[in-house]
C-alpha cells in the first residue's frame, strides 16, 4: 500500500496537479492546446466545436477522463480567470456569477495569438518529445513559450502533500523584470520587485500593502490583502448607494449578494436597504442602497470585515523544476524561464543550421552539375537505369548520394539562365544564415539578445495597463475609493504636529484674525505650515538624511479645531534622530519637478514622477555626503529662479533649470561654494510680489526685493545678504514673505514673537539690517517661520466649503 501511494502521489505531482515552471501548463492544459495545433485552430482559422477538441485530446493524449478536460478548456477561455486567455471562446463560457458553462456539443473554440507565442517553433526541435499512453504517436513536455506564461495566467492545484497558488502578473512589468534579469543576472529580488509591482489579477481591484508581496517574491510564500473597489453614488433624492466595480480574484458575485443578505437579516448590516447585481459583459457593478441617516464609511468596513468583499489570496510558488516539485522565489521563477528560452533559442539554432546545411550541400551539388551541363546529361543519357546514373555521377564528379538524387531529380527549366542565378542567390543566402547560426551557437549573449527582443516584443503587442491597483495597508480601512474627495484643512506645527479638518470647519473662525487659534499648542509652538488639499492628495515628507516618506492626506488623523494633532514622528517610519525639513502637497506625479538644496551647498532637480512609488520605509530622494544634510525642498518649474542663502550671510540666485534633471539616488550639482565654515541655512523660489527676509542669531534681520539679487550661474560664491557682524550674528532663517504675511520668530530660551512683515521695510543687499525682535541677556534667534493667515485660504476652496 506504501508503494502505491507514493506511486500515486508521484503521478498527481508530476502529471496532473502542478505546472511545469517552463511554460506554465499542466499536462491536461498543454495536451489541449497541443491538439488544437494539431487540428490548425489558429486565431484566423473557424471555430471547432469544443466537443471535437476534447475527443481528440482524449483519444490521441489524455486518458485520464474526457469529463476534465471540458472544464480545462473553458478555464482556458474565461477572461475573469485568466489574466491573458489562451483559447478565445464562442458561446456561453459560464459567467463570474457562478453560471456553468454551456454544454462541449454547443460550444466552440480556437486559440488566441498568445497561445501561438507559447506554440511557435515547436516543430523545430526545440523541445523534447515523449510518446503518448499507447506509444501511437509522441507528445511534447513542455511547450516552447516565448511568453512567461506562469507567471502571466498564474496557477492553481492541490497535488498530495503540496498545493501551489500562484497570482497572474502584468505581461508588460514581466517582460522588464526579465530583461533587467538578463542585463544584470546580479539583480536582486528587491530590485526586480521595484519592476514587477506585484500581482495583476484580471477582475482588478486593490491589493492593499506590499509586506505580502514581498514575502510571497522573496520567499515563494505569503499573504495578499485583496479588497473590491467601490465607491459611493447619490441618487436624485439624495439617496447613497454604495458601488461595487471590481471585486477580489475568483470571487462569485452572486454568492456575495447571498451572503450580504443573510448579514442584513442578521442585523449585522442594518444600514443597507436593498441589494442589486447590474453586471453585465461591460464589467461589474454591484448596487448596495442605503438607509438615509447612514454612514456610508462604516457600511464599506463592515462589507469588508464581514463579507468576501476583503479576502485574503495565499501566494505558494510552487512548480515543477526538472520534474521535481519546488518552491521558487521571484527572481528563481524567471531564471528559470530565461534558462529555458536559451534552450529552445540554442536549439532552433542548431535546428536550422542543419537544416540551411542540408539545402546548401543539395545547391552546392546542383551548382556543380549546372557548371558541367552538358558532361552530366551525357552520363546520364548513357546510364541504363538510375543507380548506375547515380553512381557514375558520384564518381565523376565527387558528389553524396543526396546531391546526385537531386541532380536526377532536376527539372528542365532549371537549365535556365534565371534558374542558374536562382540558384546561385539562394545557395548565398543561405551560407550568409549559416554563418549567422554559427555565430549564435558561439555566443551566449547573441542567444540573450534574441531572447531580449522576443520579449520587447510581447511587451508591444500584449502588453496593457495594470488591472490592480496597489494602496496602503489595510489597517484601519484606509482606503482611497472609501473616502469621500473633498478639501481639507492640513495645518502642521513647528514642533511636527499634524492633523487634519474639514474646511467647513475651519473656515467658521473669523476672518482676518492673526493665524489659527484655539489649538492646544505647547507654548513657543506656532503653526507653520497650512496646506488645502484634497483627502486624495498626497503629502511628501523630505528629512535631513534626505529621504522621502510619502502619505496621503486621508491618512492624516481627522481631528477637531482645539486638538493639538498627531506627532509627525508617529505618522512615518522616522528612524532615530531623522527630522522632517521640508513637506510637498502633490496632486500628481505627472509633471513637475523639486529642487533640494543641501547644507554643503550642493543643489538637485528631481522630475516629480520619481517619487511615485515610495516605499513604507521610505525612499533616497538624494544621496549626502558623509557630514551633509538635506535643509530644503521646494516644488519649481523650469521657468523660477530659487535662492539660496547661507549662515554667513551669503546669497545667490540662479534658475533652476541650471541645476539638470537628475535621478533619485544622485547627489547634486554644486549651487554655491561656500566659504570654509560656512553652510547653507535655506533655499527660496524667488517669486514675484515677494521679498526675501534673512534674520540673525541676536535678532536683527533684512527684508530685500528678490531683484536686488542679480542672476548668476549656479556654483558661484553668491553676493553679500545680510552683514553677519558681532552685533548680527549668524543667520538662522531665510523665508519669502510679502506685505500681508506674518513671521513668528522663536528664539533659544523659550520666547516668541509675532512680526508683521509690513513693519518690516525692504531695503538694500549689503547692509546689517534692522531689529526684529528683542533678546535679553545671552537668549539667541532659533528660527523663524512665516505664519499663515486664514486668508492664505483660496477662494475656491472657501466656495467648496
Amino acid at each position: 500500500m506504501r508503494g502505491s501511494y507514493l506511486l500515486y502521489a508521484m503521478s498527481v505531482i508530476a502529471s496532473r496537479a502542478l505546472p511545469d515552471v517552463r511554460d506554465g501548463l499542466k499536462p491536461s492544459q498543454r495536451r489541449l492546446l497541443v491538439t488544437m495545433n494539431d487540428l490548425n485552430l489558429s486565431p484566423r482559422a473557424k471555430f471547432r466545436k469544443c466537443a471535437k477538441i476534447t475527443g481528440d485530446t482524449f483519444g490521441n493524449y489524455h486518458p485520464l477522463g474526457e469529463q476534465s478536460l471540458y472544464p480545462t478548456l473553458v478555464r482556458l477561455a474565461q477572461d475573469f480567470v485568466l489574466r491573458y486567455p489562451l483559447v478565445e471562446g464562442q458561446g456561453n463560457f459560464g459567467s463570474q456569477d457562478g453560471d456553468p458553462p454551456a454544454a462541449q456539443r454547443y460550444t466552440e473554440a480556437k486559440m488566441t495569438a498568445l497561445t501561438l507565442e507559447l506554440l511557435e517553433d515547436i516543430d523545430k526541435d526545440t523541445v523534447d518529445y515523449a510518446p503518448n499512453y499507447d506509444n501511437s504517436r509522441t507528445e511534447p513536455q513542455v511547450l516552447p513559450s516565448k511568453a512567461p506564461n506562469l507567471l502571466c495566467n498564474g496557477s492553481s492545484g492541490i497535488a498530495v502533500g503540496m498545493a501551489t497558488n500562484i497570482p497572474p502578473h502584468n505581461l508588460g512589468e514581466l517582460c522588464d523584470g526579465l530583461i533587467k534579469l538578463i542585463d544584470a543576472p546580479e539583480t536582486t529580488v528587491d530590485e526586480l520587485v521595484e519592476i514587477i509591482q506585484g500581482p495583476d489579477f484580471p477582475t482588478g481591484g486593490l491589493i492593499c500593502g506590499r509586506s505580502g508581496i514581498l514575502d510571497a517574491y522573496r520567499t515563494g510564500r505569503g499573504q495578499i490583502t485583496l479588497r473590491a473597489r467601490t465607491h459611493v453614488e447619490t441618487g436624485s433624492a439624495g439617496k447613497k448607494s454604495i458601488v461595487v466595480t471590481e471585486v477580489p480574484y475568483q470571487l462569485n458575485r452572486d454568492a456575495l449578494l447571498e451572503k450580504i443578505a443573510d448579514l442584513v437579516k442578521a442585523g449585522k448590516l442594518a444600514d443597507i436597504s436593498d441589494i442589486r447585481n447590474e453586471s453585465d459583459r461591460e464589467g461589474t457593478r454591484l448596487v448596495i442602497d442605503l438607509r438615509r441617516d447612514a454612514d456610508e464609511e462604516v457600511v464599506v468596513n463592515q462589507l469588508f470585515e464581514h463579507t468576501q468583499l476583503q479576502e485574503r489570496f495565499n501566494v505558494m510558488m510552487i512548480a515543477l523544476v526538472n520534474r521535481r516539485p519546488r518552491t521558487l522565489n521571484l527572481k528563481e521563477m524567471l531564471q528559470c524561464f530565461v534558462d529555458h528560452r536559451f534552450e529552445v533559442v540554442t536549439r532552433r539554432a542548431a535546428y536550422l543550421l542543419a537544416q540551411a546545411e542540408e539545402r546548401a550541400h543539395i545547391l552546392e551539388g546542383l551548382l556543380i552539375a549546372l557548371a558541367n551541363i552538358d558532361e552530366v546529361i551525357k552520363i546520364i543519357r548513357r546510364s541504363k537505369t538510375v543507380d548506375t546514373a547515380r553512381a557514375s555521377l558520384m564518381k565523376k564528379f565527387k558528389l553524396s548520394e543526396a546531391q546526385a538524387n537531386a541532380i536526377l531529380r532536376m527539372q528542365l527549366q532549371r537549365l535556365t539562365g534565371l534558374e542558374r542565378d536562382a540558384v546561385k542567390a539562394e545557395h548565398k543566402e543561405l551560407q550568409e544564415k549559416i554563418a549567422g547560426y554559427k555565430a549564435l551557437l558561439a555566443d551566449r549573449e547573441l542567444v540573450y539578445d534574441v531572447i531580449r527582443e522576443d520579449l520587447y516584443e510581447l511587451k508591444e503587442k500584449y502588453g496593457d495597463p495594470r488591472r490592480t491597483e496597489i494602496v496602503g495597508e489595510a489597517e484601519g480601512f484606509c482606503m482611497e475609493d472609501l473616502v469621500a474627495e473633498q478639501l481639507v484643512v492640513v495645518p502642521v506645527s513647528r514642533s511636527g504636529y499634524i492633523k487634519r479638518m474639514p474646511l467647513a470647519t475651519y473656515r467658521r473662525q473669523n476672518r482676518g484674525g492673526v493665524g489659527i487659534t484655539g489649538a492646544a499648542m505647547k507654548e513657543g509652538d506656532i503653526i507653520e505650515h497650512l496646506f488645502v488639499p484634497s483627502t486624495h492628495d498626497y503629502i511628501l515628507f523630505f528629512t535631513d538624511r534626505g529621504r522621502l516618506y510619502w502619505q496621503k492626506v486621508y491618512d492624516i488623523p481627522q481631528m477637531g479645531r482645539t486638538s493639538r494633532g498627531r506627532a509627525i514622528v508617529n505618522l512615518l517610519n522616522l528612524v532615530s534622530g531623522e527630522n522632517v525639513t521640508s513637506m510637498i502637497p502633490v496632486r500628481d506625479f505627472g509633471s513637475g519637478s523639486l529642487t533640494m538644496a543641501t547644507k554643503r551647498g550642493m543643489v538637485k532637480r528631481t522630475a516629480l514622477s520619481a517619487f511615485s512609488h515610495p516605499r513604507r520605509a521610505g525612499i533616497i530622494a538624494i544621496k549626502l555626503n558623509k557630514g551633509d544634510s538635506l535643509v530644503s525642498v521646494r516644488m519649481t518649474r523650469d521657468e523660477d529662479y530659487v535662492v539660496l542663502g547661507t549662515r554667513g550671510g551669503m546669497a545667490i540666485r540662479f534658475a533652476a533649470r541650471d541645476a539638470r534633471l537628475m535621478g533619485r539616488g544622485t547627489m547634486g550639482v554644486r549651487g554655491i561654494s561656500l566659504k570654509k565654515g560656512d553652510v547653507v541655512e535655506g533655499m527660496v523660489v524667488a517669486e514675484k510680489g515677494a521679498s526675501l527676509l534673512a534674520v540673525c542669531e541676536n535678532g536683527y534681520g533684512k527684508r530685500t526685493n528678490f531683484d536686488a539679487y542679480r542672476i548668476q550661474r549656479r556654483g558661484g560664491k553668491g553676493l553679500i545678504n545680510i552683514k553677519t557682524s558681532a552685533r548680527n550674528g549668524k543667520v538662522v532663517s531665510i523665508v519669502d514673505v510679502r506685505d500681508t504675511d506674518e513671521i513668528m520668530a522663536i528664539t533659544t530660551g523659550g520666547m516668541a514673537a509675532r512680526i508683521p512683515v509690513s513693519t518690516i521695510r525692504e531695503i538694500g543687499r549689503n547692509t546689517q539690517g534692522v531689529r526684529v525682535i528683542s533678546l535679553k541677556g545671552d537668549d539667541k534667534v532659533a528660527g523663524i517661520a512665516r505664519v499663515p493667515a486664514e486668508e492664505s485660504i483660496p477662494e475656491e476652496a472657501a466656495d467648496e466649503s
